[in-house]
């Protein structure tokens, strides 16, 4: 029986899917680190003191909406790809970098915007960019096609 179009047992997910899953994750790194660079380098000076840049809040905002459409995303992957996946050791390694980024991003982001201020929330928040920001290496090395090896002598 086919789902979806591809073969049963077939991991890769369809053109569309792809294509949605790379843009939605796009977006939300660079939001992300737009966020950053808004916050702490490009601040204004207020009459008072250092205020936020007005677009600081709007970056949030995007970044925001990208995590909930990539827990959609997430839960489309863990069921056609993940699973699936999982029997073919040709890319484990990246992928089990990806879903255990992929959690920690969503618990930190949760407990960034549920916990209260102090050192705890603090180091949450620097997980999470360090997280974030590395994550992008290993869903690179998973989604560029491989380099045909040389044959062995």
């Amino acid at each position: 029986m086919r789902r979806h179009g591809r073969p049963p047992g077939h991991e890769r997910l369809t053109a569309p899917q792809r294509r949605v899953t790379y843009v939605v994750f796009s977006i939300a790194w660079l939001s992300g680190v737009l966020w950053l660079v808004f916050h702490y380098f490009l601040q204004r000076r207020g009459e008072f003191a250092l205020e936020p840049h007005p677009l600081e809040h709007w970056w949030l905002r995007l970044h925001g909406l990208c995590a909930f459409l990539l827990l959609t995303i997430g839960g489309m992957l863990w069921a056609l790809h993940v699973r699936q996946g999982w029997r073919r050791p040709a890319r484990r390694r990246s992928g089990v970098a990806i879903v255990l980024a992929f959690c920690t991003l969503a618990a930190s982001g949760y407990l960034i915007y549920y916990a209260d201020e102090g050192v705890a929330r603090d180091a949450i928040v620097i997980a999470h960019w360090i997280v974030g920001l590395g994550l992008i290496v290993p869903i690179l090395i998973h989604a560029l096609p491989a380099r045909p090896r040389a044959p062995a002598a």
